[in-house]
């Protein structure tokens, strides 16, 4: 039985990788600004004011978990989209939505780094809308850069954390019919969640540090 926190986990992706593993006898923590009834429902562990964009998410965590609770699988799975164009780009909403998408998995991680021993996996919710490989279509600068940015980190932090037997997945779920995409997309979030919970499951060194589909293709930088 594994300990997995999964942040985002009030609604879309993160609800549905809650729902997921608590029902194969697994534990989670769900982390979110606010729960909903659909996370209550599933009747597993809610922390409530975890905002990953704020410099105070860390002790929020910590102080929710307690002194002894370990994690086996940390889940980044919280973002902002802002769906900017290049005649409509605002900087403020572009920074936004580095702090989340970006900087805020890091500050996840950092503050659950002691938490994570040897064999713990962390999981990083990408987006091939941040792949450079993959020819971006235009637009979206914001967002697109943020998932650049988290690739890179999460590249780096495979190789940091490499000698502490601590494994790094870069997962694009998909596109994903959530509210994040106003209803969009081709993916349901069941399905979207399935396939990151079966890559989790897969990561090992070899795959530890790259960029995965769900559907367990690698995608381009």
């Amino acid at each position: 039985m594994a300990t997995w926190l999964v942040t985002g986990a009030n609604r879309g992706i993160g609800l549905e990788v809650c729902r997921a593993v608590q029902a194969r006898g697994d534990v989670v923590v769900a982390a979110c600004r606010s729960s909903s009834p659909s996370l209550q429902e599933i009747g597993c562990r809610v922390i409530e004011g975890v905002d990953v964009g704020s410099d105070d998410v860390g002790a929020v965590l910590v102080a929710g978990l307690g002194d002894a609770e370990t994690i086996d699988v940390l889940v980044n799975n919280a973002g902002i989209a802002r769906w900017d164009t290049l005649e409509a780009f605002d900087p403020d909403a572009a920074r936004e939505e580095f702090d989340v998408n970006t900087l805020g998995p890091l500050r996840v991680t950092g503050a659950l780094l002691p938490r994570l021993g040897r064999g713990a996996k962390i999981a990083f919710v990408s987006s091939r809308a941040g792949s450079i490989g993959d020819r971006p279509s235009g637009g979206n600068y914001g967002y697109r850069m943020s998932k650049a940015a988290l690739n890179m980190a999460g590249a780096n932090l495979a190789r940091d954390l490499a000698s502490r037997g601590i494994l790094v997945a870069l997962l694009h779920p998909g596109f994903v019919r959530t509210d994040m995409t106003n209803g969009g997309g081709s993916v349901d979030p069941p399905e979207a969640a399935a396939g990151l919970i079966t890559q989790i499951d897969l990561l090992d060194e070899s795959r530890s540090g790259r960029f995965f589909h769900a559907d367990g293709s690698e995608v381009p930088w």
